[in-house]
């Protein structure tokens, strides 16, 4: 299972340094480039509360394993595609055996471990993911430099092969009971992420005012209604909204949001800006990308540890917040033929804001949940950190195209520099303007988490009627209660 942990946040943060080299090979910039890291997200996000609930229903380990050779064939068509379509389309199938293994993943972790043990075994899956976010920039950029951009690819299928076969060894689990498919509640959700999603990165081409951002987004916003309807009537949901009445819950669930939404532009993006403004090389940009996602590795445990040993996790996760925030705000000292030591401090600020607490959302928010939704829960929880992260990701790009265009005055030389392509007259003057737009988006993120940093902890706030207890009222197992 962790294997699995390991490999997909790799693949999610490789990625990215790959696009410039994907982008020239296939001819391919703006909404299209995009979708390469977008449809990977959009489809884990949107199918990953669907895979926890059948993973309950039909057992976690099974699901795990249908999602591991769903990724692994993704991953495989992803390297073999011949044109910009084909590796957009095989990007998608891979986010789509994703959401079976980090749903499944996180519920089979829940029903195996509980109180100080199941935050240690979430904070070794906080971990892991971080040694795969740390290692795929640099990994992929050895890749991509030696071997090319399709060799990254065939080596996440070859992993994604081990992650099949050792599902042989897992233990199978599943609810109490058995509850029944929801099947207009799950083909409603994945219509309506899938539509506000597409709607959102069509923007970069076609603005915002357009038919071809508009009417996906406003369906995607009227099936989410629907959706809610038809969970409220349902005798077996795919999503118990009486779940988001939890204030505790749905606090760790916003944490999760933004702890995976705070970085994911600057972990997609900034390689490209590296690349196409500094002239860096892909190996270069995935060891410059080392000072952000390292403290992803190393500080699991040692947030971990503190909630263990008695530090409040409300604290925690809402220094880790401002963490966050701070480092974007920070990256704003970010311009043409800035160096490593110059990029340190911001970066190191986003990765141990979110190292932190990476795993350790996870656990507080399913003490919140009883035993037989833990699938539920895991997959409610990747959801939403999938869907953010994914929300920023199409967000961030379009707006740096969008004040691309607004400076340059076309879309097409918009959509190449924001890919990052400068070469050609006017290189100094558009390295300039894509700076600029990198601060507009960074001081935007910025203030979004600060401002969740406040929600979260006003949200986990304990009420008059608790008691006092070490390590903060989040810091105990379920009871039940």
């Amino acid at each position: 299972m962790l294997l699995g942990f390991l490999t997909l946040p790799m693949l999610m943060s490789g990625t990215s340094v790959a696009l410039p080299r994907i982008g020239a090979d296939l001819n391919a910039s703006g909404a299209s480039l995009q979708w390469v890291v977008i449809g990977y997200f959009l489809t884990a996000s949107s199918t990953m509360l669907v895979a926890g609930s059948l993973g309950d229903l039909f057992g976690r380990r099974r699901v795990f394993a249908a999602g591991a050779a769903v990724y692994t064939a993704g991953a495989l068509t992803s390297a073999i595609a011949s044109d910009i379509l084909l590796l957009d389309a095989a990007r998608t199938l891979s986010g789509v055996g994703a959401a079976g293994v980090m749903a499944c993943g996180g519920a089979i972790l829940g029903a195996t471990f509980t109180g100080p043990a199941r935050t240690r075994a979430f904070a070794a899956m906080g971990t892991t993911a971080g040694a795969g976010m740390a290692i795929g920039p640099t990994l992929s950029g050895w890749l991509v430099g030696s071997l090319g951009w399709r060799a990254t690819f065939a080596a996440f299928a070859v992993v994604g092969v081990l992650i099949w076969a050792g599902t042989v060894f897992m233990t199978e689990s599943r609810a109490a009971t058995r509850p029944r498919i929801d099947l207009p509640g799950a083909v409603t959700l994945i219509a309506a992420l899938a539509l506000v999603m597409f709607g959102f990165n069509q923007a970069s081409e076609a603005g915002w005012g357009s038919v071809l951002v508009l009417a996906p987004v406003a369906a995607g916003l009227v099936s989410l209604v629907v959706f809610t309807m038809i969970e409220h009537r349902s005798p077996h949901p795919v999503l118990d909204l009486t779940m988001l009445r939890d204030r505790r819950f749905m606090a760790w669930c916003l944490a999760c949001l933004f702890v995976a939404a705070g970085p994911a532009g600057v972990t997609t993006f900034l390689p490209t800006y590296l690349q196409g403004v500094n002239g860096a090389s892909a190996q270069a940009a995935g060891l410059t990308m080392l000072m952000l996602t390292a403290p992803v590795l190393l500080m699991p445990q040692v947030g971990a540890q503190l909630i263990n040993r008695g530090v409040p996790a409300r604290t925690l996760i809402t220094v880790s917040l401002l963490m966050i925030a701070a480092g974007n705000a920070w990256l704003t000292v970010l311009h043409p033929g800035i160096d490593a030591l110059g990029l340190l401090g911001p970066l190191v600020a986003i990765g141990t804001g979110m190292g932190l607490v990476v795993g350790t959302t996870d656990a507080q928010a399913m003490n919140q949940v009883e035993p037989d939704r833990l699938g539920m829960a895991a997959g409610f929880l990747n959801t939403v950190r999938a869907g953010g992260a994914t929300l920023v990701i199409t967000l961030f790009g379009t707006a740096l195209i969008n004040l691309l265009q607004a400076r340059i005055g076309a879309v097409g030389p918009a959509a190449r520099v924001a890919a990052g392509d400068l070469t050609g007259p006017g290189r100094s003057l558009h390295a300039t303007q894509f700076t600029d737009a990198w601060h507009i988006a960074l001081w935007f993120v910025a203030a979004l988490c600060a401002v969740a940093a406040v929600a979260v902890w006003a949200l986990l706030a304990p009420s008059r009627r608790e008691p006092v207890v070490p390590g903060g009222a989040d810091a105990l197992t379920h009871t039940g209660k």
